[in-house]
């Protein structure tokens, strides 16, 4: 199964699971990343991390290592 941190540029695709392992996992819950939610990589900087997705309307940017644990279709 693959992770948000693998998007490429301007994919677009569906969240399936939240690893809950992960110490991030309630936080990026929280602020709207939920299993059914659409999320597009708009925006990756220069290092590659942070990573910039939209979801729910709002631009959102995660560290790469947070993004792992957002599993998607």
């Amino acid at each position: 199964m693959r992770t948000a941190a693998e998007l490429k540029f301007g994919e677009k695709v569906i969240i399936n699971d939240v690893d809950t392992e992960h110490p991030s996992s309630r936080r990026i819950m929280e602020i709207g990343f939920t299993p059914g939610q659409e999320i597009e990589l708009i925006n990756i900087s220069a290092f590659n991390d942070p990573m910039a997705f939209s979801v729910r309307g709002t631009i959102i940017a995660l560290r790469r290592n947070e993004a792992h644990c957002i599993k998607i279709m």
